[in-house]
This record gives structure tokens, C-alpha cells and sequence, in this order.
């Protein structure tokens, strides 16, 4: 990929970065569940990348209005695990295979880069961060949250941008979201432990040697590519949910 092109990427994905907030007054706690249990839906599986989100029949799952699942929606769509077409309404967000794999190319280059320069400036404050998010992580696997584990990993890797004053890809959890297997998070939080060991170490280039392998091994544990995947029964993945 030329360098043009990462850098397309990479403002591509800068773009969607913004963590969206919670909606707040009226309805509130309603709308936050609603979109606690679609994401997870989501990052667990159940919701098939390019699968059809109608807001009819999730109003009628939920039991809320269409104005109501068009604000959660919004808000999936911030996060970018939805994706809003003009005339078609939403469908789960789906990656092509190619482009996640340009996220991927993209993040060796910034993540790599980034470990040198933050081995000299990482201070106990940041390592006791990274260090509380790598647990929080550990404790959603042993759970078998699969969803909070995603989340963890990916804060882990914000974390590690913001520390060293670059902003993260937020593309990178929509990636794992799409392509990851139920059971296997692919990042694994050993090696997290591993790379803040060798960051608390000052070795910067063992540290974004190790980076490298562990997007590798990401990538490589992911289920990349563009089958088509079948229509949802919406009334089945939300089974669980009670009004």
C-alpha cells in the first residue's frame, strides 16, 4: 500500500475516533441498555457483519419508539459499529477484507512507531493505566465476556496512543468486532503484559519488535473475508433482553 493510501486510512479512521456518549434526560437508562445490548450483539456475534438493523422491528423488540432506536442507532453509528445508508437505514458495519487488512498495515506502521518514543516518556502514572486495563481485560476473559474483553483490548491500545500523544484508531475495534472468532479474542492479554514489561524497561525497540508480532498475530486469528451472511431474527438474538 503507498503511503498515500495509508495515509487515506488513517484519516478515514481519525474521523470516527469520537467516543459517543450516553444519551442523557428522559429515557436514558432505556436507551443506554438498548445500546449496551446491541454493540455486545454485535461484538459477540450475533449480529452478522452487513446484517439488516430495521428500526420497526427493533422498536417492536424493545419496546420503544422509532425515535428512540434512531438515537441508539446514531450512536452505534458514531461508534462505527453500524453503518447509515441514505434510502437502505442500518446494517451492521462490514469491513471489506481488504480493507481491514489496510487497518492493520496502517496500525504497524503508527503502533509501531509509537512504542520508542513512549518507552522514554511512559511515567508510573501511565504504566499503573495500562496496567489496570490489562487486568480488567484478564478478568473479561477468565468471564468469558467476550464483548468486554474486545472493549478492554482495544482501550489498552488507545491508551497506549494517547500516552504517547497520537490518537487512536477507533477502526481497530470495529476490525475485531467484524472478523473476530466467538471464544478467541486474538489479543492477547499476556502480551500486553509482556509489552508493558518492556515499556516500563525503557526498551523501546524490543517493545515495537514485540508490537509487530502481536498485530500479527491479531490479524492472523481474525476470520477475514466477504461470504455473505444470512438476515437476523431479531426477536431471537434479543431473547434475553427484558424491558
Amino acid at each position: 500500500m503507498t503511503a498515500r493510501r495509508v495515509a487515506s486510512v488513517l484519516r478515514a479512521a481519525d474521523k470516527g475516533s469520537a467516543i459517543s456518549s450516553p444519551a442523557t434526560g428522559a429515557g436514558a437508562q432505556r436507551h443506554e441498555r438498548i445500546y449496551q445490548a446491541v454493540s455486545s450483539a454485535i461484538i459477540e456475534h450475533r449480529l452478522q457483519p452487513g446484517a439488516r438493523l430495521r428500526e420497526d422491528a427493533l422498536a417492536e423488540v424493545f419496546g420503544v419508539s422509532r425515535t428512540g432506536i434512531r438515537k441508539v442507532l446514531q450512536r452505534l453509528a458514531m461508534d462505527q459499529l453500524i453503518t447509515l445508508t441514505p434510502g437502505k437505514g442500518a446494517s451492521v458495519t462490514r469491513p471489506s477484507a481488504e480493507e481491514a487488512r489496510e487497518v492493520f498495515e496502517a496500525r504497524r506502521l503508527v503502533e509501531g512507531g509509537l512504542m520508542q518514543p513512549l518507552a522514554q516518556v511512559l511515567d508510573a502514572k501511565g504504566v499503573e493505566q495500562l496496567r489496570a486495563l490489562a487486568a480488567q481485560e484478564q478478568v473479561a476473559l477468565e468471564a468469558g465476556e467476550q464483548s468486554e474483553a474486545i472493549q478492554c483490548s482495544a482501550k489498552f491500545h488507545s491508551a497506549l496512543a494517547a500516552l504517547a500523544g497520537n490518537e487512536t484508531l477507533a477502526t481497530f475495534v470495529v476490525i475485531l468486532a467484524v472478523y473476530g472468532n466467538a471464544g478467541n479474542l486474538g489479543c492477547d492479554c499476556t502480551d500486553h503484559q509482556q509489552l508493558l514489561a518492556l515499556l516500563e524497561q525503557g526498551d523501546g525497540k524490543a517493545a515495537a519488535d514485540f508490537m509487530a508480532k502481536h498485530l500479527d498475530a491479531i490479524e492472523a486469528s481474525l476470520s477475514i473475508g466477504d461470504e455473505p451472511q444470512a438476515v437476523p431474527d431479531l426477536q431471537d438474538v434479543f431473547a434475553g433482553y427484558r424491558r
